[in-house]
């Protein structure tokens, strides 16, 4: 199976024809998806102006997506370095209990869904290098009040136990689902209550 470099290399690859060379694209992101295969996908189309089922396109659009998927993947790598490290030295000095971020970071290892957006078309608009490296960055300072990513306070509490999607808190604004970790107990409690609250009948 090729990896993400490989892949990388027949995007930017003119010998090749131009559908293989998105189809080269689109298995980048088995590898590293940061909204999740299909709404990073929509994401690049979007910003990159090629509609997801273009196969003939120019391929300087395809080159231009790969390098903001790069980026982003290097701000990743980067931060799973730091981890990695982290959780040695932490090891080392006897501590073995993974805490909240740890725990989460264990589901995302790699990259793959680590700003997932749970619907494909709603996810932020930003470059994919800026919106990772603001969750990390909220990962590494500590729990907030908004969303890490947009900054946007309509936070509601998804799902639950049990039901086989997402559990957790999500952004109504940029569609971005959280760690929990990146949230302080009183923004995760105002987001459970956005969950409870009963519908008000419409008048």
């Amino acid at each position: 199976m090729a990896g993400f470099r490989s892949l990388a290399r027949q995007v930017r690859d003119q010998g090749c024809d131009t559908a293989l060379r998105r189809y080269a694209l689109r298995k980048c992101l088995e590898r590293f998806a940061p909204y999740g295969h299909r709404a990073t996908w929509d994401h690049l189309c979007q910003r990159h102006g090629f509609g997801p089922d273009d196969r003939e396109l120019d391929p300087a659009r395809l080159v231009a997506a790969l390098e903001e998927l790069e980026e982003a993947r290097k701000v990743w790598l980067a931060y799973e370095e730091e981890f990695a490290a982290r959780r040695r030295r932490e090891k080392h000095g006897g501590l073995r209990a993974l805490g909240a971020p740890d725990d989460w970071h264990r589901d995302v290892w790699g990259g793959n869904g680590v700003v997932r957006c749970g619907d494909p078309a709603v996810h932020p608009t930003d470059p994919l290098p800026q919106v990772v490296r603001r969750l990390v960055t909220a990962l590494e300072h500590g729990p907030g009040e908004a969303c890490p990513v947009c900054a946007g306070a309509r936070i509601a509490w998804t799902g639950g136990p049990g039901d086989g999607g997402w559990y957790g808190p999500v952004c109504a604004d940029c569609g971005v689902e959280m760690p929990r970790a990146v949230l302080t107990a009183d923004a995760l409690a105002r987001a459970r209550e956005v969950r409870d609250r009963p519908l008000v009948p419409a008048a």
